[in-house]
């Protein structure tokens, strides 16, 4: 029988999934085919019915676009200012994102998701923006085409010949909480349209004969309605899976895509995210860099760079692999990530050069066995403008000459060389063993000067063989055909030679770079591993970085109100261009920014946070020399292993502070309560002494006078005070030492709550004490004399700490398994926000100067409360004065017996 349980992991990550998902605010998407189906018009129809229930609805950005009948819509919601900022000058409207953080609506309705902000804003794009307004836990209602989707921004241009510009990645779309698809036949949207209910009338018609044709209309509404039948289904899919309706499979889909630096690179990435997203799999951009590629120009590897990019947008993660052979390292690679499926570009060779190296696409197809191999069509591309965000770079790769004559020069002297060498030997020599020199010098050239060279001097080598040493010679003609064959042997050989030797120079270079990188993380790790002090990583982090990367550093750490600042200010630091607040920023959301990043490009340094286990430790600044030396996509998963160690080691001291913090505030209880004990024993049998003096003194002989008779009243009263604090001392430290045995009995608590009235009678003569107590009220298990020393402190606070003839109300209720007991006063209440911290030892409330008392009665009425297995909190009443509130366990009482 097949088991349909689900899989505990899988049920884990969705647990944690619906948390941090619960923590943040929802996204609701009016989807559309085009403009003007009434996404606009449906959200805020649907926003002023949730406004009409009492929802906080506030519009931050809408466009009307001129439409009168979308604009009627927005009279009675609330709309949040525009941020005015000057471009090119110009003053434009953008949303703004500041005031709608401080605002925090329940709810907020940013309209064009795929909106690119203006240059200099926080994000580059509008849903950056809704995606920290997620975070915030706001609410975001958005409206978004099928145009603007990036997965399917190629086939929008294709059926319509129009190039959209603004565009977001798919997963922002797919991680939408709700989508709403909003639909109009094109007929209808044709007539409105003519009617200039979207457009003004000329613009209208101009649209029309675009990219409003009908054909058009037709095409982009079947893409939104594939694209939302593709979601319900991927929701149904998931449902199926938590059910366990049908069986889960133990492996997982995942595609990897190998991209070039041919033209089609984006499409390329785009077919792989489609085809991603309809099989629900994870998948993988990878670059395979050989010999070969090395040298290629900036251009081409800005073009790869780039299409990395977008698969990092779309939702794949990123790969850089070196190899001497593409297929082989893509399928080693393939098998160690379990792929299962590959996605390539189809070979735009033919004819001969097709014949000479087949295609990837062919070799991939006889080397996979268990994987199956998508080969997606090219076709060409125009050139992108702009500059790339990011240059390639590898840690050790030599600078590449705009021209390698120098090599090819080299390749002849040698030769030449070799020629020389070879005349001067002839005569103690065969002429195989002259072969060998030039064998040698073909080695040598193909280890200093690479793969291009070595092929010259190996034909450079068999011609001037030919010439000086075969019979006839200084002359190409040979009289023994013979030679012919020696020839070709001797050429199949310098070309064998020369490229191993090339390939041995590219793979010694590439385990260089990987040893260097690895000694790098093991001194960095050795030397974190014994610092002490935050200030000590700080020094070794920056010295590591800024020799590797070529950059300028610094670290930030939190204080004590996590807030930012610099523990080792260097000079050269006061001149660094570091922007606090985008530090600052970057820490409190956990994500890059600056330089190189989606949020705030602009800035001139690149901001990383130092994430560690249970919490960010802090933010590290960069400002690189130059921008490849931190993006090329393996220095940037460098940077973030060391990112990774640096904050695992502050996260080490940190803990080892509070380890030696606790270890001192332990030592130091143990000491002061030691201290009070040895106080408490010592100071009692003088205070006896000193109140029974004081009552004997009345009884010695006459009656005293007034003054003297009031003084040893006075004296009685202080001794007895005096009295009540060492004995609260000397409970404390029995209470925490667990010396106190509680002598608990089934008992009422009316009889505890007397004898506590009882024994305060004088201080609560001038207030009003109200006591009711149900008749119902179940008997309760505790120690008597404890619990009563419970309800003294209490009341006796109520009564310090509120003016004569206040009311004091002591009340209780049955509460199934426990009883709540209250104890309140309507006297000037607690501090605000001090309800918890009350309960500390030697911790006092308002008037703390005029009020007598050492700050330890609320700490006993807690100890004593935890060893019942009850509890006690502390609150301020609504209609004003303090509430203290204990509850005990009811248990199970006996039975009373009943008389006879």
């Amino acid at each position: 029988m097949a088991d349909t349980r689900p899989d505990p992991d899988a049920l884990l990550a969705r647990i944690e999934s619906d948390a941090e998902r619960a923590r943040q605010g929802k996204l609701r998407v009016f989807f559309g085919a085009c403009p003007g189906v009434g996404k606009t018009y449906a959200m805020l129809n649907a926003a002023r019915a949730l406004r009409d229930q009492g929802a906080d609805v506030v519009v931050g950005v809408v466009e009307t676009h001129g439409r009168s009948e979308t604009a009627q819509l927005l009279k009675g919601l609330e709309l949040l200012p525009p941020r005015v900022v000057a471009y090119q000058g110009r003053e434009l409207r953008e949303f703004d994102l500041d005031a709608a953080l401080a605002r925090k609506p329940a709810l907020i309705l940013v309209d064009e998701l795929a909106h690119s902000n203006v240059a200099g804003s926080r994000h580059p794009k509008r849903w950056q923006d809704v995606e920290e307004l997620l975070a915030a836990g706001i609410d975001v209602w958005t409206t978004v085409n099928v145009q603007h989707l990036e997965s399917l921004n190629d086939i929008v241009g294709g059926i319509t010949g129009i190039q959209v510009r603004e565009t977001l990645p798919d997963r922002v779309f797919e991680q939408a909480d709700e989508v709403a698809l909003v639909d109009l036949p094109p007929d209808e949207l044709l007539q409105r349209m003519k009617e200039g209910k979207v457009y003004l009338p000329q613009q209208a018609e101009r649209a029309i004969r675009n990219f409003f044709r009908k054909g058009n209309l037709i095409a982009l509404r079947e893409l939104a309605l594939r694209r939302t039948a593709d979601r319900v289904d991927a929701q149904m899919r998931e449902y199926r899976s938590d059910q366990a309706i049908s069986e889960v499979w133990e492996a997982k889909e995942r595609l990897l895509v190998c991209l070039g630096p041919g033209a089609g690179g984006d499409r390329l990435v785009r077919a792989a995210a489609r085809l991603a997203g309809n099989l629900h799999a994870d998948w993988i951009a990878v670059y395979v860099e050989t010999p070969r590629l090395q040298r290629l120009s900036e251009t081409n590897r800005d073009k790869i760079l780039r299409t990395l990019a977008l698969a990092r947008e779309l939702g794949a993660e990123t790969a850089t692999l070196a190899g001497q052979e593409d297929a082989q390292t893509l399928l080693t690679y393939a098998v160690s990530r379990n792929v299962s499926k590959l996605v390539v570009g189809k070979s735009l060779r033919t004819g001969l050069s097709r014949m000479l190296r087949a295609p990837l696409s062919d070799r991939l197809s006889l080397l996979a066995e268990d994987v199956d191999v998508y080969v997606v069509a090219h076709e060409a591309e125009a050139p992108a403008a702009g500059k790339a965000l990011s240059e390639p770079f590898t840690l050790d790769r030599e600078p590449v000459p705009r021209t390698r004559w120098q090599g090819y020069v080299w390749a002849g002297g040698i030769c030449a060389f070799a020629t020389a060498v070879s005349q001067a030997v002839t005569p103690w020599f065969d002429l195989a063993n002259i072969i060998m020199f030039y064998l040698l010098g073909v080695v040598g050239v193909a280890v200093r000067y690479g793969r291009g060279p070595a092929i010259l001097a190996s034909f450079l080598s068999v011609l001037a063989f030919d010439f000086f040493f075969v019979p006839p010679k200084l002359t190409f003609s040979v009289d023994d055909t013979r030679h012919l064959f020696t020839f070709a042997i001797m050429l199949a050989v310098a070309l064998t030679i020369s490229n191993v030797a090339a390939g041995l120079r590219y793979q010694t270079r590439i385990a260089l770079y990987r040893e260097r990188r690895t000694r790098a993380l093991n001194e960095l790790g050795r030397e974190l591993a014994g610092a002490l002090l935050p200030e000590n990583i700080v020094d070794m982090s920056r010295h590591h970085l800024e020799g590797l990367f070529q950059c300028q550093v610094c670290i930030l750490l939190p204080d004590a109100q996590e807030k930012l600042y610099s523990p080792m200010l260097l000079p050269e630091h006061k001149e660094l261009p570091l922007d606090t607040a985008i530090a600052q920023w970057v820490y409190d959301h956990q994500q890059p920014a600056g330089l190189g990043t989606q949020s705030l490009p602009g800035a001139p340094m690149y901001y990383l946070p130092l994430k560690a286990p249970m919490r960010t430790r802090g933010v590290l600044a960069l400002l690189p020399s130059q921008k490849r030396l931190l993006f090329q996509p393996e220095q940037a998963r460098l940077l973030e292993t060391f990112a990774a160690q640096i904050a695992l080691a502050l996260e080490r001291v940190h803990y080892v502070e509070v380890a030696q913090e606790a270890l001192v505030r332990m030592e130091s209880e143990r000491l002061r309560n030691g201290l009070l004990s040895a106080l408490s024993h010592d100071l009692r049998t003088p205070l006896t002494v000193l109140a029974g003096l004081a009552d004997s003194l009345p009884l010695a002989g006459p009656p005293l006078p007034p003054a003297q008779a009031e003084i040893a009243q006075a004296i009685r009263a202080e001794s007895l005070r005096t009295s009540t604090l060492v004995s609260n001392l000397l409970d404390m430290t029995r209470l925490q030492e667990g010396h106190i045995q509680l002598k608990r009995e089934w008992q009422p608590l009316e009889e505890v709550l007397g004898a506590a009235l009882q024994t305060l009678a004088i201080p609560l003569a001038r207030h009003e004490v109200h006591v009711d107590l149900p008749a119902d009220l179940p008997l309760l298990e505790f120690d008597s004399v404890l619990m009563e020393r419970v309800f003294c402190n209490l009341l006796e606070n109520a009564a310090k700490y509120t003016p004569a003839g206040s009311r004091i109300e002591i009340g209780a209720r049955n509460e199934g398994d426990t009883v709540a007991i209250i104890v309140a006063d309507d006297g000037p209440g607690l501090p605000p926000g001090r309800e918890e911290s009350l309960f500390e030892k030697f911790t006092r409330g308002q008037d703390e100067s005029a009020v007598t008392g050492v700050g330890l009665g609320l700490a006993i009425v807690r100890a004593i409360v935890q060893a019942h297995k009850g509890t006690v909190r502390a609150e301020n009443r609504p209609e004003g004065g303090a509430r203290f509130v204990i509850t005990l366990p009811t248990g199970d009482p006996p039975a009373i017996p009943l008389e006879a």
